[in-house]
């Protein structure tokens, strides 16, 4: 299922330093839009918005940029200051709706592994994967069934299946998910193999050894 699309107001910016920090004071981010039908446009959007909408989740949504400039966009990159963490600059990549993109979408694991009532381990590995998909069918994550994994099983990009209109281009051998053994249970039969001492086992080095009948002292 598509995400339904989020409209950010934009305005037009002049270029420079200082006309960028004035906007900063002014709670405004410096912003750029491009893309293959569209020349660079300097842009500025609401700081608070911006952060609404910075994270992964986000980076393969749609957008609709209003005001000055009307387009739908993706989030390419938003820019933070190392210390305030606030955003300084934002890359709208514009879209061609009539052609794929490229985007990441969350891998979301569904079902109860068999192998967990084995005492396995269900690990996550991988919670990303990238598809080439048009922009208006962009799905919101892609669900995987972990119920058919047993202990020691593994799941992996070629085992998706991909919906209608989707692409998988992440690699196939890459691994999602894991059921794995504990650690712990694994290492207690070794180590208590070398616990346990060889039958007819020379005594230690140094024991006392008993004297013979009849020696001489």
């Amino acid at each position: 299922m598509a995400r339904e699309r989020i409209d950010i107001p934009v305005t037009k910016r002049e270029i420079g330093k200082h006309n960028s920090r004035s906007s900063r004071v002014a709670g405004k981010v410096p912003a750029v839009v491009y893309g293959p039908k569209t020349s660079p446009v300097n842009v500025l959007a609401d700081e608070i918005t911006v952060k609404k909408y910075q994270g992964r989740k986000f980076e393969s949504v749609i957008f609709n940029l209003k005001g000055d400039v009307q387009l739908p966009v993706i989030v390419r990159d938003i820019q933070v200051h190392p210390v305030t963490r606030r955003p300084i600059h934002v890359d709208f990549y514009a879209v061609d709706m009539t052609k794929p993109v490229r985007v990441a979408v969350e891998i979301r694991l569904e079902g109860k592994a068999a192998g967990l009532s084995e005492g396995g381990l269900l690990e996550h590995m991988l919670r990303d994967i990238e598809i080439e998909v048009l922009p208006d069918s962009i799905p919101e994550f892609l669900p995987v069934d972990v119920s058919h994994l047993g202990l020691g099983d593994a799941l992996h990009i070629s085992d998706v299946k991909a919906p209608a209109g989707v692409r998988i281009i992440s690699l196939p051998q890459l691994t999602i998910a894991t059921v794995s053994v504990p650690k712990e249970e694994a290492a207690t039969p070794t180590a208590a193999a070398e616990a346990a001492p060889a039958a007819g086992a020379a005594p230690a080095a140094g024991a006392a050894a008993a004297p013979a009948a009849g020696a001489k002292k």
